[in-house]
């Protein structure tokens, strides 16, 4: 039966980023496909799913990825979830903000990928989702260094996924829209850029981290065999207005 493609009974899973918010609803998804999943964050989760300490700031992802192997044997899908966000004006972003975004948003996803894929293309077989955004799509607002790592994401992401189809690993992106997370607190806190959001959005809200843990489920599964370098987009709408 096709339902059946979308289970991930005996896979394992790394979600960074994965204590809370949108890592935290992806763990959860993909649990409850079957998948065994391991959580990388600096915070203890409180989901109970396996913890390996990590700052992506300053990540050895080769050893990691050791770590996770060493415990579960395998390693079959990876979420690149966590990011972080610096909100300046352009001309009075630092180099320090600057280069502590493009550090974890970007620089960390490609040596995760890279320490992931070695073990997949070894399998013969694996699921890289990085978690873009539609900033990868647009430049938004006084957020250069994150609108510049998100770009890069889905450059990377196309960019593995073609050298990597042939050895059976899918590696595709997923792009949030205005999601209630702990980094966009100050934007629903604004009453008026809070009702323009909302305005603009044709599902006519904001999203919720559970909106997107289906769309990591079909991704990391059987389900998307075929797909190869997609971005798909989970934004109420909003890039379609």
């Amino acid at each position: 039966m096709v339902l059946e493609l979308f289970r991930l009974d005996g896979r394992v899973a790394l979600v960074t980023g994965g204590n809370r918010g949108i890592g935290a609803a992806l763990a959860s998804g993909l649990s409850a496909a079957g998948a065994t999943v391991a959580v990388v964050s600096r915070s203890k989760p409180e989901s109970g799913f396996t913890w390996f300490p990590a700052d992506l700031a300053d990540v050895d992802a080769d050893t990691l990825v050791d770590q996770v192997t060493g415990t579960f044997g395998r390693l079959d899908v990876l979420v690149n979830n966590a990011g972080i966000i610096r909100r300046a004006d352009a001309v009075d972003t630092t180099d320090r903000d600057w280069d502590a975004v493009i550090g974890v948003d970007l620089d960390a996803v490609f040596r995760l990928c890279r320490a992931a894929g070695k073990v997949m293309l070894a399998q013969g077989r694996g699921s890289i989702i990085n978690v873009a955004s539609m900033l990868s799509f647009q430049g938004g607002i006084r957020v250069p260094a994150y609108a510049a790592a998100k770009h890069g994401v889905v450059g990377l992401t196309k960019a593995l996924a073609n050298e990597w189809a042939a050895g059976g690993v899918n590696v595709n992106a997923i792009a949030p829209g205005y999601i209630a997370t702990d980094n966009t607190v100050a934007l629903r806190a604004d009453a008026q850029r809070n009702a323009a959001i909302v305005e603009r959005i044709p599902a006519g809200r904001w999203g919720v981290p559970e909106d997107l843990a289906g769309t990591a489920v079909f991704l990391a599964s059987e389900a998307a065999r075929y797909l190869h370098g997609a971005v798909i987009p989970v934004d109420g709408g909003w890039l379609a207005r």
